[in-house]
């Protein structure tokens, strides 16, 4: 892991298309502006955590209940 000191009002370039900039320091908090690519998801850890188990736990279902669930969601 990359460890960098910055203070409020300062950058960090990840890339080309990424820039990180702390717009404040507050307590034990941190501010982050990010400026990125719109096609470029971002996502907090903890949100991007529980859409990976999501995911994992939808693909494990198997093709006779995703046929059950169309010809429900088909019918209303």
């Amino acid at each position: 892991m990359l460890v960098l000191t910055r203070k409020s009002g300062e950058s960090i370039n990840i890339g080309d298309d990424i820039t990180l900039t702390i717009v404040e320091i507050k307590g034990n908090s941190v501010r982050l502006g990010i400026n990125a690519p719109a096609k470029l998801r971002i996502y907090r850890k903890e949100l991007y955590e529980k859409i990976k188990q999501e995911n994992l736990l939808s693909s494990s279902h198997s093709m006779d209940e995703f046929q059950k669930i169309n010809k429900v969601l088909r019918s209303k």
